[in-house]
């Protein structure tokens, strides 16, 4: 049974909504566009762990088009909150063209509401390279704060002096108090 639509927020140009089943492949042509590399059967598994409940999936619709998202895993299994009941705030993108309009800011917005209702604390993971760079900012203006086990490598801590790549798997973890 398909659940309806949820809108979590909207406001004359923007609406922050759920996912639907055509926005993976949106998704995934944008993306293809900046030559990334993402893979469509993450953004398919995005929507159907949207509707199975196992995460909160947040669409930024800009004036009628798919502008970005954000999702938010419900009872991650990866990370140093894991299995601790801590929802985790995952893959927050606002699409180039639409860059300084608020609308990173409007999804986190949803996600952190969403969380607060399961939890008294959010986490996230960003990378550390300067790609990273304004979503780094955005994180520590909105109070998030490093979780003190140091940058993490493939899923794992990374040992003091290990070699790693300053890729998209090197990550620093952070967190926010929600209540």
């Amino acid at each position: 049974m398909k659940n309806a639509e949820t809108i979590y927020w909207k406001a004359e140009a923007l609406q922050i909504r759920s996912m639907r089943p055509e926005d993976a492949r949106e998704i995934y042509t944008t993306y293809l566009s900046y030559n990334w590399h993402p893979v469509l059967e993450t953004y398919e598994n995005y929507y159907r762990e949207q509707e199975a409940g196992e995460r909160l999936v947040f669409i930024a619709e800009y004036e009628g088009r798919v502008s970005g998202l954000c999702t938010l895993v419900l009872h991650p299994t990866e990370g140093p909150w894991a299995n601790q009941g801590y929802p985790e705030i995952v893959d927050l993108t606002v699409f180039y063209h639409v860059h300084n309009r608020g609308i990173g800011s409007k999804l986190l917005d949803a996600a952190e509401s969403e969380a607060a209702k399961r939890a008294d604390t959010v986490y996230l993971a960003v990378g550390v390279h300067g790609g990273y760079g304004a979503a780094q900012r955005l994180y520590v203006k909105r109070g998030y704060i490093p979780d003190g086990s140091g940058v993490w490598y493939r899923g794992k801590p990374l040992e003091p002096y290990a070699p790693c790549c300053n890729d998209d798997d090197l990550l620093l973890f952070l967190s926010k108090k929600l209540r």
